[in-house]
């Protein structure tokens, strides 16, 4: 029996077919009588939404905690409790949650039942709690001898302090802004990244006993010897802040200007208005941002030449008066090399900036920049185009002009490194190797868009491996191979610690038949380093389907986007958090369904006592009593077990 649920999607609810006698391969043979050569064995993979997240957060975990299912100790609330899972491997809940693309969501095998879990909406919701009953950080001693210089205050640099502070090590951190946040705060609209809860959430961090150096440029203010000298390693997290021209003839006119400079601008609150016609060139997040922006500013009629938009974005001044006027909508295009279907802006923004009165062109290329007699930019001539791979490929005869006041290029960025030469690779940026560590320049690491420009939960992530690299440089020791699945794994040592269930010391001696003994942890297999749990090894049948309770969002029409700066999203309730937590069907782990001990025809599954229990340790089997008929895996809705083991 088969049903196809909303999104056109197979989800079997049957393992097997009617009349399914045979076995399709000898080493699925596995009992004979009353003996067996397999058992049950309980394995932990990690979750395809773990395995997808470039910070390598514990979703499953916090979604369990949020749940209720997994219960801290002491008399710790759950929401204290979830944000802690939650905060180990990113402390940015808040701001993740809102902005992050969440290829989680993309990778979430619930999408094959009906459609994924709310994983950001749960993350906001931890986050916004946190911030709302001021949750710090736990402060940290100071017990190494070590000092680590930071370069750069964005994602990847306080995620190092972060993590580095962690492990009682002393850190600074150098930047040049005046505030910290890097793309968080000059890169991101207000509106998406709300600036109290981002002071927020960068607060806690430097709580926790960060030093810092704002206004200083390493290479200019301070010199690199300098640093070389005082600290015993330097972690580069500079992030990418030059935007690249556009690849035509007249993009260097004085009114083309990058993105990153755009909303850099915009976020210091220099650029209050813009230009009557924008054209931007991308497709990605950032160019989505410009767009929506542009649109929330407008223009006035009246411009003084120093209040032009370059001007600003430039930085020779700033506007002062604009809310003093009137303003009135700009045209605004954003042109694209892909199909708007294909562009690689999250589809809610796309849709956001086309209700909000942004005209988008897909599969269109810039040929020239359109100069008038003084050089500055009266319009972009494009053409249709096809990809041949990610090379654009003119369509004759499809050319045409978009008239433009400003250009707008939001086509890739590169570090500023300015001072900085010896370190660059020759293309913006800083070599890395596998374990971030800048090659040839021992005691020197790096994290973020300084390696390669991407997302910033990638950002976090790599600061969290960058820092691991500085640790085994500092104890010098040789770095060894990476996980193959890199993430935080779920430690059921710890989780047995922290419960005051630890295995006994084992004392030396032959042991056989160890279920009875007290000083292993049996029929458990840990594979989430090696291994990502696919949707074909659940029951799916197990799950009802649920609609995702999705975010409320305050949806903005192209006539009052004009000076509209409120929040579009609106955060779950507690209520709504919890219940959507609880669609997470705990892919790789244990959820205590009891299908295992409900359906056993031996009784050899067994719930674990309850004084006994706890997240990975609900069941247990007992094998003196097991044939090995497998029911027990087959009716595992989270592909937990797994026969194994031998006789």
């Amino acid at each position: 029996m088969t049903t196809t649920p909303s999104g056109d999607q197979n989800h079997t609810f049957r393992r097997y077919e009617d009349d399914d006698h045979d076995v399709d391969a000898w080493d699925e043979v596995i009992f004979q009588a009353g003996w067996s050569h397999k058992c049950p064995t309980y394995i932990n993979k990690t979750p395809p939404c773990q395995g997808s997240c470039p910070s390598g957060h514990d979703i499953r975990g916090w979604l369990q905690i949020v749940r209720q299912l997994e219960k801290p100790t002491g008399d710790m609330d759950w929401q204290r409790y979830a944000f802690n899972r939650a905060t180990d491997a990113n402390p940015f809940p808040s701001m993740m949650g809102r902005v992050c693309p969440a290829p989680c969501e993309d990778g979430c095998n619930r999408n094959q039942v009906e459609d994924f879990v709310g994983i950001n909406a749960v993350e906001q919701f931890i986050g916004d709690y946190a911030i709302e009953h001021g949750f710090e950080f736990e402060k940290c001693e100071t017990t190494s001898d070590k000092k680590i210089a930071i370069i750069g205050g964005g994602p990847a640099g306080l995620a190092a302090a972060f993590q580095l502070r962690k492990l009682g090590h002393a850190c600074t951190i150098f930047d040049d802004h005046e505030e910290l946040g890097g793309m968080m705060r000059y890169g991101i609209p207000s509106y998406r990244t709300p600036r109290d809860t981002l002071d927020g959430e960068i607060q806690r961090i430097i709580n926790m006993g960060v030093d810092v150096k704002l206004k200083t440029r390493v290479g200019k203010d301070v010199p690199m010897d300098d640093v070389e000298k005082e600290f015993d390693a330097i972690i580069w997290a500079l992030g990418a802040k030059s935007g690249r021209p556009l690849p035509v003839p007249g993009a260097d006119a004085p009114n083309c200007l990058s993105g990153v400079a755009f909303l850099e601008a915009f976020n210091e609150k220099r650029l209050q208005i813009v230009a009557k016609k924008v054209v931007v060139v991308g497709g990605g997040d950032t160019s989505i941002d410009v767009v929506s922006v542009a649109r929330r500013l407008g223009h006035i009629t009246e411009v003084h030449e120093k209040d032009s938009t370059e001007n600003v974005v430039l930085g020779f001044t700033a506007h002062d008066v604009a809310s003093t006027v009137v303003r009135e909508g700009s045209t605004v295009t954003l042109t694209s090399l892909f199909p708007i279907e294909n562009m690689t802006a999250a589809e809610h923004e796309v849709e956001d900036a086309l209700r909000e009165g942004v005209s988008i062109k897909g599969s269109v290329m810039p040929l020239e920049v359109m100069l008038d007699s003084e050089g500055r930019a009266t319009g972009l001539r494009c053409c249709e185009c096809t990809l041949d791979g990610n090379r654009p490929v003119a369509t004759e005869g499809t050319e045409f002009t978009i008239e433009a006041d400003i250009i707008v290029s939001a086509i890739g960025q590169s570090g500023d490194l300015t001072g900085l030469e010896s370190m660059d690779n020759g293309h913006g940026f800083i070599n890395s190797d596998k374990f971030y560590q800048v090659p040839d320049k021992p005691g020197h690491f790096l994290a973020g868009d300084i390696v390669r420009p991407h997302l910033l939960t990638t950002a976090i992530g790599q600061a969290a491996i960058a820092v691991e690299s500085v640790q085994a440089y500092l104890d010098d020791q040789e770095l060894s191979k990476r996980p193959k699945v890199d993430v935080h794994h779920f430690d059921l040592l710890h989780k047995l610690s922290e419960w005051n269930l630890s295995p006994e010391e084992h004392e030396a001696g032959e042991s056989r038949g160890t279920s009875e003994e007290n000083f292993a942890v049996h029929n458990y297999d840990d594979r989430s380093a090696a291994e990502i749990i696919p949707h074909d090894d659940l029951f799916l049948g197990h799950y009802e389907e649920t609609p995702r309770h999705k975010r409320d969002t305050i949806a903005i029409s192209s006539e009052e986007v004009l000076g509209n700066f409120t929040e579009r999203l609106v955060g779950y309730e507690e209520a709504a958090a919890i219940e959507e937590a609880g669609r997470c069907m705990s892919c790789g782990m244990c959820f205590e369904c009891d299908n295992c001990v409900i359906f056993c025809p031996q009784d050899a599954v067994k719930k674990t006592p309850k004084a006994q229990s706890t997240t990975g340790r609900y069941v247990y089997t007992d094998y003196s009593r097991c044939i090995g008929c497998h029911i027990c895996a087959d009716v595992c809705p989270t592909g937990y077990i797994n026969m194994g083991l031998g006789e």
